[in-house]
Parts: C-alpha cells; structure tokens; sequence
C-alpha cells in the first residue's frame, strides 16, 4: 500500500499490557500450528495502534 498524499498513517505501540496480551496471543497461535499467514498479522494489529488520517487541503 502506498500512502497518497494528504493520507497519514500512524502507526504506535499499544499499552504494555495490551501489547503483551497481542504478542501472547500470537506465540500461543504459532504454538498451536495455526497457520503463520493468520496467527502474525492478528497479533501485529492487537499489538499496534494502527490509525489512518485524511488531510483534506483547502477547497
């Protein structure tokens, strides 16, 4: 995905225990032979804060 111009995207660590939770939840996946297509990106985004913003210029 390429970023166009007047989108900003941010991308922070959650809180601690969220994060620990996210990254918990994605060893316990890999554990459990689930599928690493599945397992890696749910916990990359229960341990990111991932948020997208539209900038509109003046019209």
């Amino acid at each position: 995905m390429v970023a166009c111009i007047g989108v900003t995207v941010d991308i922070h660590l959650r809180d601690l225990p969220i994060a620990l939770i996210g990254a918990a939840g994605g060893v316990f996946a890999m554990w459990a032979n689930a599928p690493a297509e599945i397992a890696i990106p749910t916990a990359l985004l229960i341990v990111f804060d991932i948020r997208l913003r539209r900038c509109r210029r003046g019209v």
